[in-house]
């Protein structure tokens, strides 16, 4: 399996990959990870990733064009692993809850991109013509998607099969 986040704070992750079931699973080559950093992908001199919605409305949003080429260059970096089709998945509040049969239907998938967002969300349009599916937590809003993400990311981990295998994690 392999996993990109698109994430304002990259470095949040290394936790994920440095302790317990899932730094054994990663040692493994069971999953793969790269956290990319939007930023990397603006234009502007103070590399800014948000701005006022398209169309209005109160607060920031994350900008589409910086978002959009993070997810080609995490879509281009699985398809090299050998992932076909990755399934992108925006951490929000309005989302489907985090069931475990959510948890055991992400960890079959070969790859899947985790979209943490900031501010009071991400461009919408970036969520209507890229983002598979919306997946939610609780109903509550944290300042950002990476803890969400890293949620998501040990339930699914916790599954791959060496890991549900040796820790009997049931399916």
């Amino acid at each position: 399996m392999q996993i990109d986040a698109i994430t304002l704070f990259p470095d949040m992750f290394a936790s994920i990959a440095r302790f317990g079931i899932s730094q054994r699973a990663l040692d493994l080559g069971l999953w793969g990870f790269h956290a990319r950093n939007p930023r990397d992908f603006t234009v502007d001199n103070y590399h800014r990733v948000d701005d006022r919605p398209y169309g209005g409305g109160p607060g920031m949003v994350m900008l589409i064009e910086p978002l959009q080429q993070a997810l080609a260059a995490a879509r281009q970096r699985q398809q090299q692993a050998g992932v076909a089709n990755s399934h992108v998945v925006y951490l929000s509040p309005q989302g489907r809850g985090l069931t475990h049969a959510k948890a055991v239907e992400l960890s079959q998938r070969p790859g899947l991109i985790l979209l943490c967002g900031r501010y009071e969300g991400i461009d919408e349009r970036l969520i209507q013509s890229q983002v598979d599916e919306e997946v939610s937590i609780g109903d509550y809003v944290l300042s950002g998607g990476e803890l969400l993400t890293m949620v998501l990311m040990d339930a699914v981990i916790r599954l791959l099969p060496w890991c549900a295998q040796r820790y009997s994690v049931g399916l």
